[in-house]
């Protein structure tokens, strides 16, 4: 049903140009919750233009109420659990005995993504039956529209060239695993992670850094801050860093606008590599001799291959800063074009640059290169089949809190950094900043000093959008499943031999490592 909405949606002519099923002001009230549209408006409106909904007893009839009045039929609360029922299955099954070699097939994830996506899209299909509220289909087009055409697409794309590209660099070689050693691979890897992705910086580096520390039998202190650093806090000064900023980029934030984050980034992994290096000292003293001695004896001179796909990856951040659809070219009086012949508004010219230079990067690279990576699609795959889901059932959270934002309580950078963070931790930090992202909206309705101008007459105040920022990233660091490069560090580490803890005994190190720095962040940015 997903797919034949969505192949409908895309041979059918854009919603402009045709005539509203209804009047304009019903088909506005009705529109889901993102911001890419007049849904925003109508929504905002609305927000301040009716008293809160009823109680989920009641949510039926009162749908019926506010549809009759011409107003937004909020959401029941209960049409939340698929978006729940998504994220608590990335969370659970692997970790179940009787499903964890069941949902380590991308198929099993494709599967439990669409049937979700599929209720979600059903509940749009039929919410308005019996209401004066918009067709059906309607309502499940415009969902189709903001979570696949205008998120899952971009998203996707985005990632793909990213990992394709860095699987086509291959660092190799084996120098003494000197704690500064050690140290100055995760930095560099920090560094990189804003530039080349969290998920490109992670796959480039971890194999040699797992090389270099094949000698030392103490080795899962030195994974665990290479997650900590490279696979999330690192990726916290480009939409391209981290999913959850990439994310915000595609909601209207400016592309630079995260370098504003520096201070924060430049804290907190300073704070970390400072911990991580004393650490390691530890460490080293309490290795044997032998092992010294052999680590010393065995060197390999560092060798950087495939460097034309690092020109590739310069590229591909151009094409995300520059190619916005719809916007000129920066010197130019020339308008990126919004749709192309053949795909139509399925892919902007952003995301076919994008794929251009990923497949060039196929191409260009020689395949002993990839070998040594032991590069393959699998991760990516699993990232696509779990996010298609995840885009679709979230519509429905984003909707009712584009309403009810303003009565979480919610309305402070210190409490937006704590909750973005603990949800992060726990779910997949991309949905959590999103869902925090249009809470932090619903509570500026005007523009000010420290408020951001977003596109649809949207605004938000600049202090909750670096506070959802900063625990997006820093804190899907605290589990295995708060960002995507965690588990693939993870499992790279053990197929090199690295026993590395379990799912809570990850936590006893970050509970104990990673919480008291967030406290210091919280206490010195989040005023």
């Amino acid at each position: 049903m997903a797919m034949v909405a969505l192949a409908a949606w895309c041979v059918a002519p854009a919603a402009a140009d045709q005539p509203p099923p209804v009047d304009e002001q019903q088909a506005a009230a009705e529109s889901p919750g993102s911001q890419h549209d007049s849904a925003d408006d109508a929504t905002h409106e609305q927000a301040g233009g009716h008293e809160a909904g009823p109680s989920d007893a009641d949510a039926t009839h009162g749908e019926a109420a506010h549809a009759e009045h011409g107003e937004h039929p909020v959401p029941n609360l209960f049409w939340v659990w698929t978006f729940v029922a998504m994220l608590l299955s990335i969370a659970i099954l692997p970790l179940i005995p009787a499903t964890h070699h069941w949902w380590e097939k991308n198929s099993s994830k494709l599967i439990v993504a669409l049937i979700l996506g599929f209720i979600t899209l059903l509940y749009y299909q039929f919410r308005s039956f019996g209401f004066h509220a918009e067709p059906g289909f309607a309502s499940v087009r415009t969902v189709l529209d903001h979570a696949v055409i205008v998120d899952y697409i971009p998203f996707i794309v985005l990632l793909f060239s990213l990992f394709t590209i860095s699987g086509g660099i291959n660092l190799r070689g084996d120098v003494p695993a000197h704690p500064r050693t050690n140290t100055l691979i995760i930095a560099i890897g920090g560094a990189l992670a804003s530039f080349i992705g969290t998920t490109g910086a992670s796959m480039l580096l971890i194999r040699p850094l797992l090389q270099i520390n094949s000698e030392r039998r103490r080795v899962i202190h030195t994974v665990i801050f290479f997650i900590f650093v490279v696979s999330n806090c690192g990726g916290l000064l480009l939409p391209i860093g981290d999913p959850p900023l990439f994310l915000g980029y595609l909601r209207g934030v400016p592309f630079l606008w995260t370098f504003n984050l520096i201070v924060q980034w430049v804290f907190c992994v300073g704070v970390l590599l400072v911990v991580y290096f004393l650490l390691d000292c530890w460490a080293w003293r309490h290795e044997e001799a032998k092992d010294i001695k052999l680590d010393e004896e065995i060197r390999q001179p560092i060798e950087l291959r495939g460097k034309r796909n690092i020109i590739l990856l310069l590229g591909v951040v151009l094409a995300v800063g520059l190619l916005v659809p719809g916007k000129k070219l920066p010197g130019t009086e020339w308008i990126v074009p919004a749709s192309l012949p053949l795909v139509g508004r399925l892919l902007s010219l952003r995301e076919v640059v994008q794929l251009g230079l990923a497949g060039l990067s196929m191409i260009i690279t020689p395949k002993v290169v990839r070998q040594d990576n032991k590069f393959d699609f699998f991760a990516i795959k699993e990232v696509a089949c779990l996010f298609i889901g995840i885009f679709i059932t979230m519509q429905v959270p984003i909707e009712i809190l584009n309403v009810k934002g303003p009565e979480l309580g919610i309305d402070s950078p210190m409490r937006f950094f704590w909750f973005t963070g603990t949800l992060s931790s726990f779910l997949d930090n991309a949905p959590t900043y999103v869902v925090f992202f249009e809470t932090a909206k619903t509570l500026v309705q005007s523009p000010g000093p420290g408020i951001m101008a977003l596109p649809h007459e949207a605004f938000i105040n600049i202090k909750h959008l670096t506070a959802i920022s900063c625990g997006a990233v820093f804190m899907g660091a605290n589990t295995y499943i708060g960002n995507g490069p965690n588990f693939m560090v993870k499992a790279i580490a053990e197929q090199s031999g690295v026993r590395m803890p379990s799912f809570f005994g990850y936590m006893i190190y970050s509970m104990a490592i990673l919480i008291p720095i967030f406290v210091l962040v919280s206490i010195v940015f989040m005023r």
